[in-house]
């Protein structure tokens, strides 16, 4: 005979579960049920990271500093990388490139002094498109002739003429004839320093077979030595190098005062 399961419902409960311990009970944790009913869970929230707003500045102004001087120099890449590389048809430049460039000397590498005896680095000229003429105080017949190149490419350039400076470097000890130097004097003047010859052949240099005298030398904004006429130079295939060289530097080279 199967047996008859009780009617009585505390017996069918004891039956089925086990009574639950009381908290301090032994053998309480140890029970699933116990530790269901015992374990509460209390959620925080997280506390936001403090950041360090002054590390954060700097590291900003270091990549807007970055960012300023990137693009300043841009465009004189730009301008060089034009002039130098994107040659449609090849380099058909009438003067000679120089490479590499020779930057302006300073008063230790090149004495200098203007007319009034004062001393003056070469370096005060950056800014502008510089024309160099170099040749002594007695200025001959070459000289006359250079300079007036010089000013007659200056006058070609029409309304960008005031980006160029005529400079003549005197390499002797003569006196200037009144007469020259009230001429060089009267604006667009001509920037005139006496140099001593020795230490302008140091960053100066003619062609082969030539002196320093037959050329006109061309500087740029920068301060850099960066071309050479040819000696009795054609004015208007040089002031075609001329053009081309005002147009790539066009947006960032502009015009001083004119003097």
């Amino acid at each position: 005979m199967k047996p008859t399961p009780s009617n009585d419902p505390q017996a069918t409960g004891a039956s089925l579960a086990a009574p639950m311990p009381s908290p301090g009970e032994p053998g309480a944790a140890e029970r699933p049920g116990a530790s269901l009913e015992s374990m509460t869970f209390t959620l925080h929230g997280t506390p936001a990271p403090v950041r360090d707003y002054t590390a954060a500045q700097s590291r900003r102004g270091r990549i807007t500093m970055l960012v300023i001087l990137f693009a300043c120099a841009l465009p004189v890449v730009a301008s060089y990388f034009t002039y130098y590389v994107i040659r449609p048809g090849g380099r058909t430049n009438y003067a000679t490139l120089i490479e590499p460039q020779r930057p302006l000397p300073s008063l230790d590498q090149v004495p200098a002094q203007d007319l009034d005896g004062h001393s003056v680095p070469l370096t005060t000229l950056k800014g502008q498109w510089l024309m160099i003429v170099v040749a002594p105080g007695s200025c001959g017949k070459l000289c006359e002739s250079n300079l007036f190149l010089q000013r007659q490419l200056r006058e070609m350039m029409g309304a960008e003429r005031d980006r160029i400076q005529k400079v003549w470097l005197i390499d002797s000890p003569e006196p200037v004839a009144p007469a020259l130097a009230a001429a060089v004097a009267a604006k667009p003047s001509v920037a005139t320093y006496r140099v001593d010859r020795t230490a302008l052949a140091h960053w100066l240099e003619p062609e082969a077979g030539h002196r320093l005298e037959e050329h006109v030398f061309i500087v740029d904004p920068l301060g850099n030595w960066m071309m050479r006429t040819p000696a009795n130079p054609d004015p208007v295939k040089l002031k075609k190098d001329v053009d081309k060289l005002l147009r790539a530097s066009a947006w960032w080279n502009r015009p001083k005062d004119a003097q």
